[in-house]
């Protein structure tokens, strides 16, 4: 009889490197997961891959100079223009560089920061300084003079330790920064405008054409194409960058749905079983402390194989047993619930109390939180992670 469900192992590899064969380096890890702790690989076992390693290994990166050149190529006459640069999150590793690089692609670049927070819940400053000044942010624009008069010459992150207002303004001598939750207030200042933010850029970039923006494009739409022999993600451009250095940052990874499929071939080649194959990025979960939403990504999974499709179809067994089968002895319960589940198959629960509390998420936001989890952001050296047991449920045996 199993006695464990689901479990995810993180599987440690080398360090990886531009030009690397990340198949074979997975194999590998495959491979000595089996011979050095025993795992026995099944048909509808995951194999998760984080997105960083297959953008490294693919050498997509650019440089600040390229992204400046990728700006001015976007806005012509840029290098002696006003751009305007709407809700980029707070972030040394994922915006940092990229406002170093567009502000030196331009002639003055004032930089709109949304406050209190940014889209994923990096705080400028509370909820209840907001209310303690009795602000409203999406009428009261502050300038950078008015936001200190108000709060301070030093407004620190509470987990980085960083006045982002300061740090931003660092990067380049023709940046300024104003305040507001209302993206339109930057056509007070210019009518040339790119959209920073990740998942409401969509939005945004509705808002300021229909105000009257003369040009408006969003990161996403910056190095689509190579710029000056940069990387490049013709989906994404920037958005899912992160810092490489002080001079360049690593983009979203390229050609990911033929890397999911090469990856499951060699592990069917390797295993004699069909696997499941998805890359990740950030998960998207909350922190309940500082409120931030750790989805800085564009996706969570930007591909994965085809098992990985949908959502889960599943039943509550809390309220099965203190519904249904409360009156049941505990093998009566079992054996009645383990029919429910056989008896769901192929049924859609969507809108059944027995389905109620379960979470309706693609399967691969669940399954690409799960493997940002166990293999975290520092310094595991687990790029890769292993689930096994996910598709099972309490009747299998």
């Amino acid at each position: 009889m199993r006695v464990i469900g689901t479990r995810a192992l993180g599987l440690r590899t080398p360090i990886i490197r531009e030009s690397d064969d990340l198949v074979a380096i997975a194999c590998q890890a495959v491979q000595d997961a089996i011979e050095h702790e025993q795992i026995r690989i099944n048909d509808g076992d995951i194999l998760g891959l984080t997105e960083a390693v297959l953008a490294r290994a693919q050498g997509n990166y650019a440089s600040v100079d390229q992204i400046a050149a990728g700006v001015q190529a976007a806005f012509p006459g840029a290098a002696s223009s006003h751009v305007g640069i709407v809700f980029p999150i707070l972030s040394r590793n994922r915006f940092a560089m990229l406002l170093k690089g567009i502000a030196r692609g331009v002639g003055k670049a004032t930089v709109l920061l949304s406050y209190p927070a940014d889209e994923v819940g990096n705080q400028l400053i509370s909820w209840e300084d907001v209310d303690d000044k009795n602000l409203n942010p999406f009428s009261d624009c502050l300038t950078e003079p008015g936001y200190r008069r108000l709060f301070g010459n030093e407004v620190k992150h509470r987990f980085t330790g960083i006045d982002y207002v300061d740090y931003y303004t660092s990067l380049g001598s023709n940046i300024d920064i104003i305040l507001c939750a209302d993206p339109k207030r930057i056509l007070e200042y210019t009518d040339l405008v790119i959209a920073a933010d990740i998942h409401t850029r969509f939005r945004t970039k509705r808002a300021l054409a229909a105000a009257g923006a003369q040009a408006v494009i969003g990161i996403d739409e910056l190095l689509t194409k190579p710029v000056n022999g940069s990387g490049y993600n013709e989906l994404y451009g920037l958005l899912g960058s992160n810092k490489a250095t002080e001079e360049r940052v690593k983009l979203f990874p390229r050609d990911c749905d033929a890397f999911v499929l090469k990856m499951q071939q060699a592990l069917r080649e390797l295993t004699g079983k069909t696997m499941e194959v998805l890359l990740y990025g950030d998960g998207g979960f909350k922190d309940p402390v500082g409120g931030i939403w750790e989805l800085a990504d564009p996706v969570i999974s930007p591909a994965y194989t085809s098992g990985l499709t949908g959502t889960p179809n599943e039943l509550k067994l809390k309220y099965l047993a203190d519904n249904d089968f409360a009156d049941l002895s505990r093998d009566e319960a079992r054996k009645a619930i383990e029919q429910a589940i056989q008896a769901k198959a192929g049924r859609d629960q969507m809108g059944k109390m027995e389905s109620e509390g379960t979470t309706p998420r693609q399967l691969t936001d669940l399954l690409g939180s799960l493997c940002d989890l166990v293999s975290g952001s520092g310094d595991k050296g687990t790029p890769i992670v292993l689930i096994q047991g996910y598709f099972d449920n309490y009747a299998i045996k």
